[in-house]
């Protein structure tokens, strides 16, 4: 294999490519990237059995061939190398040569025979939706998705295609985002399966809020997200998801309308006082026209007011601080409602001005005396 291309050209598609990469494994060929070099492009291939990432970009391809690179040690080269045209070739034992400007290495590669082939997704079903878009939903849900390996359906998101609107869900057990939209044009039919959380961290990073569309399509058991000249392949998460419509209240005794940027600053000035050893709650109570937010910890104690349109007649809620900041983050508008019926019972979080594209579900904390 003989190809040449330009370093920063090179270095962007390893970057996407490597997120797929496995750190550790005992099929060596997964720490590593797979290159093709054929008809005057380059495929970078990063794969962990789980997921698989691959880019395509414009080469001089002088030989056809391939070779699997250890990943780390090429991510180190490329950030080390000068700026240039560089140029990567191997030979039928692998002796991998990399030259750029007055820089040259050598060192050994895998055998591209020894790399896994990524699954191919057997289409069903396709939508297209804007990357701007597509980012966005999964930016404002993904919080919520579970770091535990209990219930393996919640460590990713479950999406759901009814007509022509899109609802993504995450749940943990403790809260709970969705987040929907209506998309034009859509011809998919009616369907809904839970994609990686870690699959979705990729995707959002590689979409961008420039113009262009994301291709998803689904099969049996992978997902495809075509995205310009980059294809990120997940298998889908087998189970039952939560029933998230039985799941949130549709009714409300209160409902208190806040300033978004407000309540957040009231909310991490009252955190000050929490640590990782110490995760006391923040005491919210609801008065007339304003939020009274306490927390006492062996640190200490902090208080602080926030304004508020409403009257939730002293109702006093226990939450977890993270839970809250990263649903009040997460929520794109200005106003927001907090609606609850009591302190023991799921506290919503949604826009004020009507639209529902978001909604986030946080379970209160248990008050005992002195928290």
């Amino acid at each position: 294999m003989v190809v040449s291309c330009e370093k920063q050209v090179l270095q962007a598609a390893c970057t996407v490519a490597m997120r797929a990469t496995a750190s550790k494994s005992p099929i060596k060929a997964l720490e590593g990237l797979l290159l093709e070099a054929k008809d005057n492009s380059l495929k970078i291939t990063g794969y962990n059995l789980r997921e698989g990432i691959y880019t395509k970009t414009e080469a001089e391809v002088k030989e056809n061939g391939s070779v699997v690179l250890e990943a780390r040690f090429i991510s180190e080269m490329l950030r080390r190398f000068p700026d240039g045209i560089l140029t990567i070739s191997s030979d039928a034992n692998d002796n991998v040569t990399v030259k750029c400007g007055r820089s040259k290495i050598e060192f050994m590669g895998f055998s591209a025979e020894d790399y896994p082939e990524i699954p191919a997704v057997d289409e069903l079903r396709s939508i297209v939706l804007p990357q701007k878009l597509l980012r966005s939903m999964i930016n404002q849900s993904i919080f919520a998705v579970s770091d535990s390996d209990i219930r393996p359906i919640y460590t990713g998101s479950l999406f759901e295609i009814e007509g022509d609107m899109l609802t993504v869900v995450s749940v943990d057990g403790y809260r709970l985002a969705k987040r929907t939209e209506k998309l034009e044009g859509t011809q998919m039919e009616n369907c809904e399966f839970v994609v990686p959380g870690a699959a979705l961290n990729d995707i959002e990073r590689i979409c961008t809020d420039e113009e262009g569309d994301v291709t998803i399509s689904v099969g049996e058991k992978h997902i495809a997200f075509i995205i310009n000249d980059t294809v990120v392949i997940s298998r889908r998460l087998e189970g039952t998801f939560l029933n998230y419509r039985k799941s949130i209240p549709d009714a409300f005794k209160y409902e208190v309308k806040v300033e978004r940027g407000e309540f957040m600053n009231s909310v991490e000035r009252v955190a000050l006082v929490i640590t990782e050893k110490n995760n006391s709650p923040i005491r919210m109570r609801f008065q007339d026209g304003n939020i009274d937010c306490r927390c006492l910890t062996s640190m200490g104690s902090a208080e602080d007011i926030c304004v508020c349109e409403g009257n939730g007649e002293d109702t006093e809620i226990g939450f977890n601080e993270k839970y809250m900041m990263d649903a009040l983050k997460a929520a794109a508008k200005d106003e927001i409602l907090i609606c609850f019926n009591t302190p023991s019972a799921p506290c919503v979080i949604k826009a004020a001005d009507g639209t529902e594209n978001f909604t986030y579900m946080i379970l209160p904390m248990r008050l005992r005396a002195g928290d």
